[in-house]
């Protein structure tokens, strides 16, 4: 091993074999690997029109998202995304298919972002969620989206209305993927 700033029962060091500094325990030798975060979602419809939820927690307090959060440990990325989208907006979905896949290694998260019609249209807020609503596409609040990702999510859904053969899409070439 190759030793790096030392502070507290954890050092950073390259450990042997490997190419990155990682935390590792000085007594023990256990290595505190750090991976990225996956994030599950989905672009809920009920007839046409769009499940927003307007976020009452920061990051980005107030503006709209699909319903979408932080992947549990021992669960799978359809329960986490049904479970997501229970939590913020109290909606029954059944996903369909997974529609994208982010990856978004400056803030080190994987987006899994699935297809899921509503099974009713009624939705309510979770805790969350200061508001939730249906929008029809011309009514979709585009300037106050909390994410890039929303956008990309709505527009890729839309492309693929009615279409079961395709893969999860990716990030749109060109796009901006600043994380506000």
């Amino acid at each position: 091993m190759r030793e790096g700033s030392a502070s507290g029962p954890f050092i950073q060091v390259v450990p042997t074999g490997d190419e990155r500094p990682r935390l590792v325990c000085r007594a023990c030798g256990y290595v505190a690997y750090e991976n990225p975060k996956i994030i599950v979602g989905a672009v809920c419809t009920w007839k046409g029109q769009y499940l927003l939820c307007r976020r009452a927690i920061e990051p980005r307090r107030n503006y709209w998202t699909m319903p979408s959060g932080y992947l549990e440990m021992s669960e799978t990325a359809e329960h986490g995304a049904q479970r997501e989208i229970w939590e913020e907006a109290r909606a029954r979905v059944e996903l369909d298919a997974l529609l994208a896949i982010y990856s978004l290694p400056h803030i080190s998260q994987v987006h899994l972002i699935y297809r899921a019609p509503m099974l009713t249209a009624e939705c309510t807020p979770g805790t969350e969620s200061l508001e939730v609503r249906l929008f029809r596409w011309e009514e979709i609040p585009w300037a106050t989206l909390a994410y890039p990702n929303v956008a990309w999510s709505l527009q890729h859904h839309r492309e693929l209305i009615g279409r079961v053969d395709f893969a999860p899409r990716g990030i749109p070439t060109g796009a901006a993927i600043k994380i506000f």
